[in-house]
C-alpha cells in the first residue's frame, strides 16, 4: 500500500514533514535529491523523535560530537538528545545497535509516497 506523503519536489534539501498514516506517525525526509521514511518513535524512550532538530557537522550537536561529513543528515531526539544517521537510520554511539524504523519511499510525477506493509530493508 502506497501513501502520498508530499507534492513532487515540496520538500527542499534537508526539509522534513510528520505525516499520519494509519494511526501512526511517520517523518518523511529529504536528502539532496533522496527521500527517507521513519517511524517517528525513538528506540531509546519511544518519544518523537522525527520532530527533533536535524543536524550534522555545521551544527555541532553537543552530545556525540564525532559525525564528520554528515552535514544535515544527523537527526537528534528532542527527548535525550540521542543522534541518528538520516540515511541508515542508526544511532550513532559506538556499539550502539538501536535504529529507527524506517519504510520504503517511492517518487513520481504524482507525487512522494510511503510504502506500507514492507519495511525498509538495512
Amino acid at each position: 500500500m502506497r501513501v502520498k506523503a508530499a507534492e513532487p519536489d515540496e520538500l527542499s534539501s534537508g526539509g522534513k514533514r510528520i505525516v499520519k498514516v494509519k494511526e501512526m506517525e511517520i517523518g518523511l525526509f529529504r536528502i539532496e535529491d533522496e527521500y527517507y521514511a521513519w517511524l517517528n518513535v525513538c528506540p531509546h524512550a519511544a518519544a518523537p523523535v522525527c520532530a527533533g532538530v536535524i543536524r550534522g557537522t555545521r551544527l555541532p550537536s553537543g552530545v556525540y560530537d564525532y559525525s564528520y561529513g554528515m552535514d544535515d543528515q544527523v537527526l537528534r531526539c528532542p527527548w535525550h538528545g540521542w543522534e541518528f544517521d538520516l540515511k541508515s537510520g542508526r544511532h550513532l554511539a559506538a556499539g550502539s545497535d538501536a535504529k529507527l524504523r524506517g519504510y520504503p519511499v517511492e517518487i513520481d510525477d504524482t507525487g512522494v509516497y510511503i510504502v506500507l506493509g514492507d519495511r525498509k530493508r538495512s
